[in-house]
């Protein structure tokens, strides 16, 4: 297993995800997604995105596309949360192949307050610096203030919307960006 010590927080580490992991990156997902927005929307449309959003097929898949990939955040080796990037033609709306989509950032509810988000915002970029990619960019869903404000305070703009169906539900993502 190949970890990166971050400074920020001496015991979290970062660990580029594998075939491998795919029960734990089922796990963390189905959770921080519930934890994030259970509370905002009917349960029939969470169990359905949770069971196809989630599916272990899906994603295998996604963690085969040469243009994905996904890290762990850990505590110890406890994965506490995790981060999706896509590049080229893996990305969920049609943008510059020098541009990095950040899809996923999310963390288990106990570790909100921590860094952990910001610790793997600093690895997408990282990521992004490594790639030469001219501008990172995101979805929000627009009722998520909390996401909105940690991505305007690392200095994304808004520069668009598009829709995620989330079971039956048309939402509204804000689309953000960061000029690198």
């Amino acid at each position: 297993m190949e970890y990166f010590t971050v400074t920020d927080m001496e015991n979290i580490k970062i660990k580029k995800v594998t075939s491998s992991d795919i029960e734990i990156l089922q796990k963390i997902g189905r959770q921080t997604f519930f934890e994030t927005f259970s509370q905002s929307n009917t349960e029939d449309n969470m169990k359905k995105y949770l069971e196809d959003g989630f599916s272990a097929k899906k994603l295998a898949d996604e963690l085969a596309h040469k243009h994905s990939e996904f890290y762990f955040a850990l505590d110890g080796q406890e994965a506490i949360g995790y981060l999706k990037l896509n590049t080229g033609d893996a990305q969920t709306e049609v943008q510059e192949i020098e541009s990095l989509e950040i899809e996923r950032i999310y963390v288990l509810q106990n570790y909100h307050g921590k860094k952990v988000g910001q610790i793997l915002y600093e690895k997408a970029i990282e990521v992004a610096m490594t790639r030469k990619s001219k501008y990172v960019w995101l979805g929000v869903w627009e009722e998520n203030p909390r996401a909105i404000n940690f991505y305007k305070k690392n200095g994304f703009e808004e520069f668009d919307k598009h829709v995620f169906i989330l079971g039956d539900d048309e939402q509204t993502d804000i689309l953000m960006k960061k000029i690198l």
